[in-house]
């Protein structure tokens, strides 16, 4: 069967998830939760801010990842005199063919990584937007669309902040998640020292789904079903950022429309056709935190975003009723 016949059930995103899972667990040991975060991101089409210190393994976890979908990849080492013309590409002059020729930068691949993308300046950062949201970039007036699936996978180190550029809100925004990594258990980093002692088993990853297949994927979440007390629930918690005392600003209609896209993700992977309130109580933190701003007293206390959303979340009730799969529409 062919990429273009290809139409998978709601089903089959547990089955696919669960084989990308175990093979990038072949690498990065005892991160199954972050994991499962970028297969949300991947099938909400969406991108993921990875805060932690250096030496977490992000660019392996990146790299296993693309190799898992049999995806194109592509790193950029964010710096201070980074172009956005070094991302995007460059157009050039052909002596051969007499004219210019654009040739594709690091942006043009599905899965590109951006490692401490504060320390690009503001200019450089800016031209990740429109990709980030748009698909496509825009070169000398022409548009160009980006290939599918594509994520942006960006990095930055939350402690050594001299030399950087923070993010700007706007930017922050067209993050669906920001996630921590965190240090392994005891237990885990002793098998990380037994499992990289005689090979590397990044270079025997093969992949377990193509990228077309993934798309088709991406489309099938759309089916996960919301009972009209689950859709208030989530509703609820996004109306208590925007009067929360420690918020200044709340989270926008697109954060709401993110974290709404992120449960269907979410509970398809769970092998579930229906998202339940524990879905969103668990990605509120990762796809809220970063979307409010706090008021200075709580920035001084040093506050962070994903904390005061987990308050809010454990502030609003849940619906009581047993939330089971509602009726088929069909």
């Amino acid at each position: 069967m062919g990429n273009d016949a290809f139409v998978p059930s709601l089903a089959a995103v547990q089955q696919y998830a669960e084989q990308i899972r175990d093979n990038v667990a072949r690498v990065i040991i005892g991160k199954v939760d972050v994991i499962d975060l970028l297969l949300v991101a991947l099938l909400s089409d969406g991108h993921v801010l990875l805060e932690d210190v250096p030496g977490m393994g992000k660019t392996v976890l990146a790299k296993a990842l693309a190799r898992s979908l049999g995806a194109t990849f592509q790193r950029v080492q964010g710096t201070p005199d980074l172009l956005p013309t070094d991302i995007i590409g460059v157009s050039y002059y052909d002596q051969k063919q007499n004219e210019f020729v654009f040739r594709n930068g690091p942006l043009f691949a599905q899965i590109l990584l951006v490692d401490e993308i504060n320390r690009t300046t503001p200019r450089t950062q800016s031209a990740l937007l429109e990709a980030m949201a748009e698909r496509q970039v825009t070169v000398e007036r022409e548009s160009k669309q980006l290939p599918r699936p594509f994520l942006v996978l960006a990095t930055q180190n939350p402690v050594e902040l001299e030399g950087t550029f923070p993010l700007p809100e706007a930017q922050l925004d067209r993050f669906l998640l920001r996630v921590q990594m965190g240090y392994p258990e005891e237990q885990e980093e002793q098998e990380i020292l037994h499992r990289f002692k005689l090979n590397e088993p990044l270079e025997t990853l093969q992949a377990v789904v193509g990228a077309a297949e993934f798309v088709a994927l991406q489309r099938s979440i759309r089916e996960v079903q919301w009972q009209p007390e689950v859709e208030r629930y989530l509703l609820a918690i996004v109306r208590a950022t925007r009067q929360h005392d420690a918020i200044q600003l709340g989270v926008s209609p697109r954060g709401t429309l993110a974290l709404y896209r992120a449960s269907e993700a979410y509970a398809a992977i769970q092998g579930r056709n229906f998202v339940q309130p524990d879905d969103i109580k668990y990605l509120a933190p990762f796809v809220l935190g970063h979307r409010i701003l706090t008021t200075n007293r709580n920035r001084m206390r040093g506050r962070r975003g994903q904390e005061i959303i987990t308050e809010i979340v454990q502030t609003i009730e849940v619906p009581v009723e047993a939330i089971a799969s509602p009726p088929a529409t069909r």
